[in-house]
C-alpha cells in the first residue's frame, strides 16, 4: 500500500531540507511540514492582504497559495501567551545574571559564568547587545555593559504564538491543513504521556516477546488514559486526566490480618475509604467503588 493510500507525511520544522520537499513534490508524495517563524518575512506582504480566519476560540489562520505550495500561518492565543510568559521569565533571569557579572574580574570566570547564562537563557538571550572587553588577565569596572536590542524584541514578541506551515496539498483550506497538522502535535502528546503521567518509559529488550508486551501494555495504558479523558470532559468537572490519576492514587490497598483465639487467621482485603474530592470525581464519572470483600479465614498464618 506505499504510495497508493494519499497518505500525507506530517513533519515537524527543521526535520525536512528543501531537497526532500522536492523530491516528495516530483514523485506526487503529499506532505504538510512545518516551517521556521523567521521565513514569514518572506511571505508577510501576501499574508497580511488576507484576513484571519476563525478555526475556534484561540486559533486564527491565513492561507495563501504560491509557487506550487500553499502556506498558511496559524495564530494561537493560548500559545503566545505561554511564549512570552517563557521569554519574559528568562529573560528577567538572564539580565538580573548580568547585573552580577559586573562584579567579575576575572576573564576566564567571567566568561564560563556568561556561556551558562546564555544556555538557560535560550533564544532570548538574542535581544540582549552585550559589549564584552577583549581577552585579558583582569577586567576593570564599567568595561562590560549591555543593552537590549529593542526591535530584536519585537521582532520576537511578533512571532510568539504563531505557526507557519507549508504543503503542497491542493483542495484545503487553511481550517482544514491546521487540523491536521493538530493530528501530530497528539501523537507527540501521548508520547509524553506515556513517559510521564502514565511513567511508561522506553526501555531496552532482549527478547522480541517483550517488546511486544511493552507496547501491548503502553498501548492499553494510553487507551483507557483517552477514555478517561473523555469522561470528563463530557462531565464537564475541569479536572484533567493527569490530575484525576492524582487523587485517585491516594487510595490504598491493604491486607489486615487478625489472629483468632483458637489460632487461625482472619484476613480482610481492604482499600481506604475515598475522601471527599475523590467521592466527587467517582461522581463525576459516574462510577462506584466495589464492594469491600468479605474475610477469609485461614487455618495458619498468610504468607506475604
Amino acid at each position: 500500500m506505499y504510495g497508493k493510500a494519499n497518505r500525507v507525511w506530517l513533519m515537524d520544522r527543521g526535520i525536512p531540507t528543501e531537497a526532500t520537499l522536492k523530491f516528495m513534490r516530483k514523485n506526487n508524495i503529499s506532505y504538510l511540514v512545518g516551517t521556521p517563524r523567521r521565513q514569514l518575512d518572506d511571505y508577510s506582504s501576501e499574508l497580511s492582504q488576507k484576513d484571519w480566519e476563525q478555526v475556534n476560540s484561540s486559533v486564527h489562520v491565513k492561507y495563501i497559495e504560491k509557487e506550487g505550495e500553499c502556506y498558511v500561518l496559524a495564530r494561537s492565543r493560548d500559545r503566545m501567551q505561554k511564549e512570552r510568559a517563557m521569554r519574559k521569565r528568562k529573560l528577567r533571569k538572564y539580565l538580573d545574571g548580568l547585573e552580577k557579572l559586573k562584579g567579575y574580574r576575572n576573564y576566564e570566570r567571567f566568561y564560563k559564568r556568561l556561556g551558562a547564562l546564555q544556555s538557560q537563557a535560550g533564544k532570548a538571550y538574542r535581544c540582549v547587545e552585550l559589549n564584552i572587553p577583549g581577552q585579558k588577565e583582569r577586567i576593570e569596572a564599567g568595561e562590560f555593559r549591555y543593552h537590549i536590542n529593542r526591535q530584536k524584541y519585537r521582532d520576537m514578541i511578533y512571532r510568539d504564538g504563531k505557526y507557519f506551515l507549508r504543503t503542497n496539498q491542493k483542495g484545503k483550506d487553511g481550517k482544514a491543513l491546521w487540523n491536521e497538522y493538530m493530528l501530530q502535535c497528539n501523537v507527540e502528546q501521548s508520547f509524553r504521556e506515556l513517559k510521564s503521567d502514565l511513567g511508561i518509559r522506553p526501555v531496552y529488550h532482549h527478547k522480541e516477546e517483550r517488546v511486544d508486551a511493552h507496547i501491548f501494555v503502553a498501548f492499553i495504558s494510553y487507551c483507557l488514559q483517552v477514555t478517561l479523558r473523555h469522561k470528563l470532559r463530557v462531565s464537564a468537572c475541569g479536572l484533567t486526566a493527569q490530575a484525576a490519576l492524582e487523587t485517585m492514587s491516594r487510595i490504598q490497598m491493604l491486607d489486615v490480618t487478625f489472629e483468632t483465639l483458637d489460632g487461625r487467621y482472619l484476613l480482610m482485603e481492604r482499600y481506604t475509604e475515598p475522601e471527599a474530592d475523590q467521592r466527587l470525581i467517582l461522581h463525576h464519572l459516574n462510577m462506584d467503588l466495589p464492594l469491600q470483600k468479605p474475610p477469609k479465614i485461614y487455618s495458619s498464618q498468610v504468607k506475604d
